[in-house]
C-alpha cells in the first residue's frame, strides 16, 4: 500500500471512493464541491492524502486549512473533514496509516495543531492517534416571539443583503480582528475573501447574509421535528451600534424564516437565553505546540468560535 499526496488529477476517483464508503445523501459530492472546499478555500488549499493499492485508490483522508490567532500569534492549523475507505479495503488500518502520515507532514511544513469535532463512532479512533478532547461547544440557545410557534410558516428564500462597500468591509473586519486579538483568546482570522467563500458562495449549505459598515450576519434555518431552528453561524460587529443592527437583523430573520428558536455561540447575548455545553465535542491534535500553549488551548474557555467556524461543512 502506498500512501502519497492527492494531486488535482485524483479527484474523481477520491468522489468515487467518498460515495462508496459514505452515500451520496449525507453531503454533494460533485468536482465543484471539493475545489470548493479543498482548492478555493481562501487559508490554502488543503493536505490531502490518498492510499493506493494496486494502481487504484482506496482510501482518503483530507484536512482543510484554517488559519486561528490568539494575541498577536496566527497559527497555520489543519481541519479533519472528508475521509473515506473503500469498503472493500476496510480493516487494512487505511484510515491510521493515512491519519499518521497527514501528522508527519503537517509537523514538517510548521503547522501548528489539527482540529475537529468527531462524532461518536469515530472519536476513539482519534483519541488513540493522540487526539485530546477540549470539551463540549458551548451554545446560547433563545426562545423567540411565542406567537411564531403557532405560525410555523414556510421559510422565504435566503437572500444576501451587504449594503456594505468593499472598503468599508475590510474596514469592519480589521477593526473586529483587533478587537479579537486584544481580548487574548482563539479566534478565527476573518476577511471579506473568507466571509464570501465561507457564506456567500457555499455551495453547501445557502445561507441568508445581512451586513453593512456596522455588522455582518449569517445564518440559516435547522428543520427540526416540532419547530424551526434559526442558526446564526456568523455575526461580526465592533460597537453597540452594530451590535445593536446586528439584533434587529436576527429579528428579521427569525420572522422571515418562520423560526422559534435561536442558537449562537454562546458570547452572542441577544436576549434572554440560557447556554450550556450541548455542542458537538471539539477536539485537538498538537502538531508543534509549546506545552503552555497545548495547555492553554485545551480550555474551551480561551477559545472565541462563532457556530460556523467549527460546525461541519
Amino acid at each position: 500500500m502506498q500512501i502519497r499526496e492527492a494531486t488535482e488529477l485524483d479527484i474523481s476517483e477520491i468522489l468515487e471512493v467518498l460515495k462508496a464508503s459514505l452515500g451520496e445523501t449525507s453531503s454533494k459530492k460533485t468536482e465543484a464541491v471539493w475545489r470548493y472546499k479543498h482548492i478555493e478555500n481562501p487559508f490554502g488549499k488543503s493536505l490531502v492524502l490518498v492510499a493506493v493499492e494496486n494502481d487504484k485508490l482506496i482510501g482518503v483522508r483530507a484536512l482543510m486549512r484554517w488559519k486561528w490567532q490568539l494575541g498577536k500569534q496566527v497559527f497555520s492549523t489543519l481541519r479533519a473533514v472528508d475521509t473515506a475507505t473503500h469498503p472493500e479495503h476496510q480493516g487494512k488500518g487505511v484510515f491510521k496509516k493515512l491519519t499518521l502520515k497527514a501528522i508527519e507532514i503537517a509537523r514538517e511544513q510548521s503547522d501548528h495543531f489539527i482540529f475537529n469535532t468527531p462524532n461518536t463512532q469515530s472519536l476513539p479512533g482519534y483519541l488513540k492517534m493522540g487526539w485530546e478532547e477540549v470539551d463540549k461547544l458551548k451554545i446560547r440557545i433563545i426562545s423567540v416571539n411565542p406567537l411564531n410557534w403557532f405560525g410555523n410558516k414556510k421559510p422565504g428564500n435566503y437572500g444576501i443583503n451587504n449594503n456594505s462597500s468593499d472598503a468599508q468591509l475590510i474596514e469592519l473586519i480589521s477593526k473586529y480582528n483587533l478587537i479579537k486579538a486584544e481580548k487574548n483568546k482563539l479566534f478565527t482570522l476573518k476577511s471579506p475573501e473568507y466571509l464570501s467563500w465561507r457564506y456567500e458562495n457555499n455551495p453547501l449549505q445557502e445561507y441568508e447574509v445581512k451586513a453593512d459598515k456596522d455588522f455582518f450576519i449569517a445564518g440559516y434555518i435547522k428543520q427540526h421535528k416540532y419547530f424551526k431552528e434559526l442558526r446564526i453561524t456568523e455575526h461580526i460587529f465592533i460597537n453597540n451600534l452594530g451590535l445593536e443592527k446586528l439584533n434587529k437583523g436576527a429579528k428579521e430573520l427569525t420572522k422571515k424564516l418562520g423560526a422559534q428558536v435561536v442558537t449562537t455561540s454562546s458570547d452572542l447575548n441577544l436576549a434572554i437565553g440560557f447556554s450550556g455545553n450541548y455542542g458537538p465535542v471539539l477536539t485537538l491534535r498538537d502538531v508543534n505546540l509549546t506545552t503552555n500553549l497545548k495547555h492553554e488551548l485545551l480550555q474551551l474557555n480561551n477559545w472565541s468560535y462563532t457556530l460556523g467556524d467549527l460546525e461541519l461543512f
